[in-house]
């Protein structure tokens, strides 16, 4: 977590009727983006009174407090990095992410992230990263695997991360996969619900352990082919766990095709897991509007199903 320095004033009489974001602005010497970002961010009080509303006015002798992260090393935005943008506005950004691409960095990936590109291209979000914890990930609300592509909403303001955080909290965010496993589900459809935490034997993957966190994957069989034996499915998470879907399948016996990390063997060829977030729905954070966004699959998943298809035929 970041360090935070604290500034307190007394109000004068020369701000008095001043909306107290220009007023932090002011006593902070933070810019006017930043200071409405650390109102919306609970980060400023006024007389013991945590202040949420930019627009609030401010009176002579108000005791006035502000939490500020200190500087550190600075992501640096990254023009190089491809980003398929869907949707943007003023509130959110929605991602096509595609595979081998990482959300944010961290063990083993400190450049060249999905944020090192949405910094070059919406460069506010420096801003909300000052006071984003933790601060390598601003906007980000939910990641994707590096190997999975797909679709991601990005938080422009603190107030649409927080909506965003809680709708996913709520379990009321809408996502769906598609993705090819190996043999054939017994069942046309199901729900696996078994806890998910780091594996014993390889702590880089996860496995159902009775200490795990809650996690529940729902799946329907939408298509199973043969030569090789494999289930074509579509996947909607309730809950949003580390490599979910990958570890839950696998525990039933059905890895993710391509998905070597777990130990397929990739028959097809494909160089990555078969796994697509081709759907995401949310209520839109400013009006409550909600959206749904639809990305098809790239091509690399795309020709190999249709061979595979074109075989069944």
């Amino acid at each position: 977590m970041s360090e935070l320095d604290v500034t307190e004033e007394e109000i004068p009489q020369a701000l008095d009727g001043q909306r107290v974001d220009r007023v932090v602005s002011l006593i902070t010497g933070l810019s006017r983006s930043r200071a409405a970002i650390a109102v919306e961010s609970g980060r400023v009080t006024i007389n013991a009174k945590v202040v949420v509303k930019p627009s609030l006015r401010v009176a002579t002798g108000d005791r006035l407090v502000v939490e500020t992260t200190r500087e550190g090393d600075r992501l640096e935005p990254d023009s190089t990095v491809e980003i398929s943008v869907v949707y943007d506005d003023a509130h959110v950004i929605v991602v096509n992410k595609q595979a081998g691409l990482v959300v944010h960095p961290g063990a083993g990936t400190e450049a060249a992230t999905l944020v090192h590109g949405l910094l070059a291209r919406y460069p506010e979000l420096g801003e909300l990263r000052d006071l984003d914890d933790p601060p390598d990930r601003p906007g980000i609300v939910h990641r994707l695997d590096r190997g999975t592509s797909g679709l991601l909403v990005v938080a422009r303001t603190a107030a649409a991360k927080e909506s965003l955080a809680r709708q996913l909290k709520q379990r009321t965010v809408s996502r769906q996969y598609l993705t090819l496993l190996s043999g054939h589900l017994e069942a046309d459809s199901g729900v696996i619900d078994a806890p998910l935490g780091r594996s014993p034997r390889n702590p880089t993957i996860r496995s159902v352990v009775a200490d795990g966190k809650p996690a529940r994957t729902h799946y329907e069989v939408l298509e199973r082919y043969t030569k090789p034996d494999l289930t074509l499915a579509g996947v909607r998470l309730e809950t949003g766990r580390t490599h979910q879907i990958r570890a839950h399948f696998a525990a039933v016996g059905h890895l993710v095709t391509g998905d070597r990390q777990y130990g397929d063997e990739d028959a097809l060829g494909l160089g990555r897991p078969f796994l697509h977030a081709g759907q995401l729905g949310f209520a839109h954070p400013e009006n409550g509007e909600w959206r749904n966004f639809d990305a098809s699959l790239p091509p690399e998943l795309r020709e190999p199903l249709d061979r595979l298809v074109a075989s069944a035929d």
